[in-house]
Parts: structure tokens; C-alpha cells; sequence
């Protein structure tokens, strides 16, 4: 067996000379970065999630006179109990059907005259989701339609598309039908963005409800801006 000699390599320590031999030293790669794995919201089947299997009548807020959820002055009414789980919820506390307060005649009856004031335009539902909370949402609506009409108009948000709540239970087909305008769509952290109207992600629409509804279509809002 005959000894290789291998390659020697020169080498200073400390000012003094030496050659050692040369070992092959693997080539270190600096770590690759991986790819961020962005956290989805959840995607339910077709009447997976049901409000009189899910919702517990719980209400996580009730704000008046604000200017933020939708076009004017308006009345919010933020349910309790989301599934939709969206990484980045601004609400992340309401996603739990416990969570909050008892919705209540009193609650409603204030809602009603608070409404009532001139100045403002509409009721707000919010969440939370609206849709898997029809129990509260639509008794409420009913309400205001009986006492007021049309002449407030009624928004809400939720985290179902336009086309997933067309293959959903009857309740939410019946709440939908009796709104004004609904921004659809999960909250998506790869879509945020700030400056958008009333949204929080881009994926997000702001529908004309009856416009869609009469046209059988996806009609956008016509006061959208970005």
C-alpha cells in the first residue's frame, strides 16, 4: 500500500512559517432563507358552519356615531364568533363565540334610537362574523327595516366571498338579501394594505348588495375610490 502524498500549504502563526497539508474543506454556503410559508385563513366548505350550531348571541361591541366602518355616520354592531381564523384579524379577541356580552332588547332598542338621529346614515354589522351570527344579525335588521325603511342603509363585512354565500345555508341567503352593501373576503396579510377604502387586504370588494342581487352579477360599489 503506498502512501499519497498530499499537497502541502503554507501557513503563518504568530509571525512564524510552516506548511501543513492541505485537507479538502467543504465549501460553506451561507443557509439559504426559506421561503415564508404565509399563514391562510381558513376556507369552510358549503354550509360547514352553521350560525344556530355555532353562534351563542354574543356581542363584542356596540360603537355609535363612528366614521369608520362604511360611508357616513354610522352604528356598529361587532358580533362575537369567527372560524374563519384570518392570521393578522384586527379582532382577534371576537373570533370566540364566548367572548363579549349578551345581545339584549335593551342593546336593540338603543341601537333603534341611535339610528334615529338625523345625522346618521346606517347600521354597520361587523366582527367577528355577521353571517355565522344570522340569529342576532337578522332580527336586528328586521327591526330597522319595519321601523325605518330603506332610508338607512345597512352594511356588513364578512370573511365568505360573494359566490361561497350563494352555495350557503338559507339564514344567510335571507341576511344578505336584506342588506345594502357587503365587503367580502378573507383579511389576507399578503394583500394588506392601508390605503384601500373600508378594506383591510385587496382581495377584498366592496359590493352593491340589491345591484347584484338584480343582476345577477357582482356589481362593485359605486363610491369606490382605491
Amino acid at each position: 500500500m503506498t502512501n499519497e502524498k498530499r499537497p502541502l500549504v503554507r501557513i503563518s502563526i504568530g509571525g512564524d512559517t510552516t506548511f501543513v497539508e492541505q485537507v479538502q474543506i467543504k465549501e460553506k454556503r451561507s443557509p439559504q432563507k426559506k421561503s415564508k410559508n404565509r399563514r391562510l385563513p381558513k376556507d369552510p366548505k358549503p354550509k360547514e358552519w352553521l350560525a344556530k350550531e355555532l353562534s351563542q348571541l354574543r356581542i363584542a361591541d356596540y360603537k355609535p356615531f363612528n366614521f369608520v366602518d362604511g360611508e357616513g355616520v354610522r352604528c356598529s354592531l361587532y358580533v362575537s364568533g369567527c372560524k374563519f381564523a384570518c392570521p393578522g384579524c384586527y379582532n382577534k379577541a371576537a373570533q370566540s363565540f364566548s367572548y363579549g356580552f349578551e345581545y339584549t332588547k335593551e342593546l336593540e332598542d338603543q341601537i333603534i334610537a341611535d339610528l334615529g338621529k338625523d345625522y346618521v346614515q346606517g347600521l354597520t354589522l361587523l366582527g367577528g362574523e355577521p353571517f355565522l351570527n344570522t340569529q342576532v344579525c337578522l332580527q336586528l335588521v328586521d327591526r330597522i327595516r319595519a321601523e325605518y325603511g330603506t332610508t338607512k342603509d345597512i352594511w356588513s363585512w364578512t370573511g365568505y366571498t360573494w359566490d361561497e354565500l350563494q352555495l350557503e345555508s338559507a339564514d344567510k341567503l335571507e341576511l344578505l338579501s336584506k342588506i345594502d352593501i357587503l365587503v367580502d373576503g378573507r383579511f389576507l396579510e399578503a394583500k394588506k394594505d392601508l390605503t384601500l377604502q373600508f378594506r383591510g387586504s385587496s382581495n377584498q370588494r366592496i359590493i352593491d348588495v340589491q345591484k347584484s342581487l338584480r343582476q345577477n352579477k357582482v356589481v362593485i360599489w359605486e363610491k369606490l375610490s382605491k
